[in-house]
């Protein structure tokens, strides 16, 4: 990677800037897609398979059966992973999760309190191609388990031969789901958002994706459907001194660069040293790579900056509001305190951002683009509705109506100050 020593504040912006994606070529291609889907419904999406997935479909919707064999062709001790990382998701999310909150009076009479409502129809998308993250299915399917959704609908693209990647139909199945569809891309988006003959139009959507699939989604938000958060491709951030092994950091860098072309890594240390071993690593581990092509694309759009001291690496990291953020220095836990803004944090020599990727309990859908600074990553919460409740008994309503009268005279509305005035003329009456 291209070493930075030293820059200044001034060049922050654009050393941390992003790679651009072409934007408009994106935009006008998944307006298509979708006046299509909303036009021609199933039959848009038949088409859009053979396209896309050369793949040749006459339903879309995954059988009962084809979940069953799927978990016939899952090997053993990757069903016993996945079902470690069930466990440990689970485990996580369901103690972070508060359904009730405690009943607050807040003057005498007046009591409020707010319940978590689930979502009613939910649309999760798991992105297929060269690596069907079926991790992403725990990471979404778990929390809607959790939530109690009454509807989970899941979209992913097959093969070839029309079959979605039996891992991801087996940890469909372990968490429940068993509404799936053999859809992908900005078409599956697309039809979750307004429905199609098979496939429901839901209320949120959520999950991971390309430009085409992120921007579908956010042209769902204008169509009244809720999504998990903006996102864009996947990056990691590194903070590593002196102390740390550069085969560790050029693995974390790696880990994140094989996601994709656009992917983004990031090392910021305070040592050249560390700085050059890092990048004899990183040519030595990329051999070694399967998707070693892609790995090298990501490379060219990332860099280290070499920095005068730890805190000016914390502030550079804040700056760029990292997805993912590694902290792999001497003081890795007192480092982590400092920081303010981040998707998820790694602490630690050990603590490889893989882990959370699959099976440590967090979730690794996360803000990415720098949304970190106003999003926060998926958990339960993000499928449900925090509803808010308040009751009054008629001492409620005497104690508090006269403060609500004069604050709608104030703000000149006399209907708002009505609504109180008649109820407190029948408690008089009526006492």
């Amino acid at each position: 990677m291209k070493i930075i020593s030293n820059p200044d504040y001034s060049q922050q912006q654009d050393l941390l800037e992003r790679p651009q994606q072409e934007r408009a070529n994106v935009e006008t291609a998944v307006k298509d897609i979708i006046q299509l889907v909303r036009e021609n419904g199933d039959q848009a999406l038949f088409a859009f398979a053979e396209k896309f997935d050369k793949a040749q479909l006459n339903s879309l919707r995954v059988t009962e059966k084809e979940i069953e064999h799927a978990a016939t062709l899952v090997a053993p001790e990757l069903k016993e992973a996945i079902q470690t990382a069930y466990q440990n998701i689970y485990k996580f999310h369901v103690i972070c999760f508060t359904k009730d909150y405690p009943v607050l009076e807040t003057m005498p009479g007046m009591t409020c309190w707010r319940k978590s409502l689930p979502i009613q129809k939910v649309g999760l998308y798991i992105p297929g191609g060269s690596a069907p993250l079926f991790s992403t299915v725990l990471m979404l399917a778990i929390p809607t388990k959790i939530a109690g959704n009454k509807r989970v609908v899941l979209c992913s693209p097959t093969d070839a031969n029309g079959d979605i990647n039996p891992a991801v139909l087996y940890t469909a199945s372990l968490c429940g789901v068993t509404e799936i569809y053999k859809a992908g891309g900005a078409q599956a988006i697309a039809a979750m958002t307004h429905g199609t003959e098979s496939i429901p139009a839901v209320d949120k959507i959520f999950g991971p994706g390309n430009a085409f699939v992120t921007r579908a989604k956010e042209l769902a938000q204008q169509q009244g459907v809720a999504i998990d958060m903006p996102a864009g491709p996947s990056e990691v951030l590194v903070i590593a001194d002196q102390e740390a092994n550069p085969a560790f950091v050029a693995a974390d860098l790696l880990a994140q660069a094989e996601h994709g072309p656009d992917s983004q890594v990031i090392l910021l240390t305070d040592s050249t040293t560390l700085a050059e071993a890092v990048n004899e690593q990183l040519t030595i581990q990329l051999s070694t790579l399967s998707r070693k092509q892609t790995a090298e694309k990501a490379i060219e759009n990332s860099k280290t900056i070499v920095l005068e001291s730890i805190e000016e690496c914390i502030k550079w990291s804040d700056a760029y509001a990292p997805e993912h953020l590694i902290i792999n220095t001497e003081n890795a836990d007192d480092v982590a305190e400092q920081i303010q803004v981040a998707g998820s944090i790694f602490i630690g020599s050990y603590t490889c951002e893989s882990l959370g990727d699959y099976a440590s309990g967090t979730n690794h859908t996360l803000p990415t683009y720098g949304y970190a600074r106003n999003y926060s990553g998926v958990s339960v919460d993000s499928f449900v509705n925090k509803v808010t409740y308040q009751k009054a008994t008629p001492q409620g309503l005497k104690n508090l109506g006269p403060a609500v009268e004069i604050m709608a005279t104030a703000e000149g509305l006399d209907a708002h100050k009505n609504a109180v005035s008649v109820r407190l003329k029948e408690i008089e009456n009526y006492n």
